[in-house]
């Protein structure tokens, strides 16, 4: 009876074993990201958000990519040629498709190029692709682009340059690819429940090798909390956008492990210098000795990010150490107030809540408050803030907190897309600065783009368009078995990704 009973144990431990692999193996068959908030679009041209671009980047290829060593590396155009200083070549691979089975070629290349540039299309990146003039077909398997001066930085810059379809765009419009777009990337769309998830399946013709699941599902959390009780229940298995508090609480964990990587992402409170009570230097001054940003970060950040003193991170080109920026000084604050005769006037401070730190937000509201400010925050959408951003001068916000990355680690990508006056981010207009970073974009020598740069962060200080905070250490946390190591330029390219 003894043995019959082990017997019978043991062979319901054997069966309980198999089911209980086969139900690890089910749910190993999705991956599932908890995000802070649905994309506000997943046409790649249209915006370049966080939430947008972690989803899009992996349904749609890029004309160049980086590795996760942040290396440029051949993606759709496989090699390239200069044939001048304005003018480069660049051979398209032949055994791409689109996921509708249709075969992605140079004609593809140019419409993709061409759209974005159109000042029709009206496409928030133009500022970063603005520089080229034209795109033309060369022959079946090569692409000529051609810009208005030598521009250093077109390849960085082509790493966010994602291929669309022409026919399939030309069939169904700008708004059917949004819908449902298809691209050639290594996972098919599959379905958008708006406010809750988007949902995507492996490309098993993906030309570059087997995505590594199946499925992967995007999901729309707004609450910290509520995206990491996803993960402890395995309900999630990779969260994005934590705080240090969070990452503290979860060091210790046996089922869960914090990843983080310092970013080119740099945090800004943004004051408008063209319209309204902010368009007094005086009072931009005030707000800038307001601001204890040694505070903020060593008493928010937890060790995760650092003081930034100009609009540019370590992590890119144009970042100049020697820069200090406004100390702490309310008292100097104070002053300045008074002589610009301020009073009570409200000074309002956008944010979008469920994106940006509101530690942050509140500390400097409290801040600002402190020397005689009335600072109100008002939160939004991540949609309607981006809208509000790229408003006129008289709609744009007194005051804003947001976070900047260009994916190209170069200070063009940053500096020119949100302060140079062509731009529809732009709250500055200043010829000298406009100047500055126009030669910054169209210099082949390193040093001379430096010089150009440091004279551009001079007048940034001292006009305080904006004022730099800090360098963002991003923070995730994943299932301590899944593989992946983030990245200065924020991918979530899910090909980098495995189980262990």
């Amino acid at each position: 009876m003894v043995r019959k009973i082990s017997i019978l144990l043991v062979a319901s431990l054997v069966f309980f074993s198999f089911v209980n692999a086969g139900l690890v193996a089910a749910e190993k068959e999705k991956l599932t990201i908890a995000l802070v908030s649905e994309p506000t679009t997943l046409d790649p041209h249209k915006q370049w958000n966080p939430s947008s671009y972690y989803v899009y980047r992996n349904i749609f290829d890029n004309m160049v990519t980086r590795n996760s060593d942040g290396k440029i590396v051949p993606q759709v155009a496989e090699s390239w040629n200069y044939i001048d200083q304005k003018t480069i070549d660049f051979k398209i691979r032949t055994n791409i498709k689109f996921h509708d089975g249709s075969s992605l070629t140079v004609d593809d290349v140019v419409f993709s190029v061409k759209r974005i540039i159109d000042p029709k299309f009206k496409s928030p990146q133009a500022g970063q692709f603005n520089t080229i003039t034209d795109a033309k077909k060369i022959n079946k398997n090569t692409v000529r682009l051609f810009t208005k001066v030598p521009y250093p930085v077109l390849l960085a810059q082509l790493v966010k340059l994602s291929i669309v379809p022409k026919a399939y765009i030309n069939k169904v419009g700008n708004d059917g690819l949004n819908r449902n777009p298809v691209g050639s990337g290594p996972y098919k769309f599959v379905a958008w429940k708006k406010g809750v998830s988007v949902k995507l399946e492996a490309n098993n013709q993906y030309w570059s090798g087997q995505p590594p699941f199946p499925n992967v599902e995007f999901l729309a959390i707004p609450e910290k909390s509520t995206r990491i009780a996803m993960l402890q229940t395995k309900k999630a298995d990779l969260v994005v956008s934590l705080d240090s508090d969070i990452a503290l609480q979860l060091k210790n964990s046996s089922t869960i492990k914090v990843l983080s990587a310092p970013t080119e992402r740099v945090a800004y409170f943004r004051i408008n210098t063209l319209s309204g009570p902010t368009a007094d230097l005086r009072v931009r001054k005030a707000i800038a000795y307001a601001i204890d940003r040694d505070l903020l970060v060593d008493g928010l950040k937890g060790g995760y990010s650092q003081k930034a003193n100009v609009m540019v991170a370590d992590t890119s080109f144009g970042f100049d150490p020697s820069f200090k920026s406004y100390a702490f000084n309310p008292e100097k604050a104070k002053v300045l107030l008074k002589e610009a005769g301020l009073g009570d006037t409200p000074i309002n401070i956008y944010t979008a809540p469920a994106v940006f730190d509101q530690r942050v937000v509140e500390a400097i509201q409290q801040m600002l408050k402190d020397v005689g400010i009335n600072a109100k925050i008002v939160g939004m959408d991540m949609g309607a803030f981006l809208k509000r951003m790229q408003g006129s001068a008289a709609d744009k916000d007194m005051t804003s907190f947001g976070r900047w990355s260009c994916a190209c680690q170069d200070a063009d990508g940053i500096l020119y897309s949100m302060l140079h006056s062509s731009s529809i981010w732009s709250n500055i207009k200043n010829a000298g600065l406009d100047q500055l970073l126009d030669s910054a974009r169209s210099s082949l020598d390193s040093k001379t783009r430096l010089n150009f740069y440091n004279a551009a962060h001079q007048i940034i200080e001292n006009e305080l368009p904006l004022l730099p905070l800090y360098q963002v250490g991003i923070i995730y946390a994943g299932n301590k078995n899944l593989n992946w190591r983030p990245t200065a330029n924020e991918s979530l390219f899910i090909m980098d990704m495995s189980w262990k």
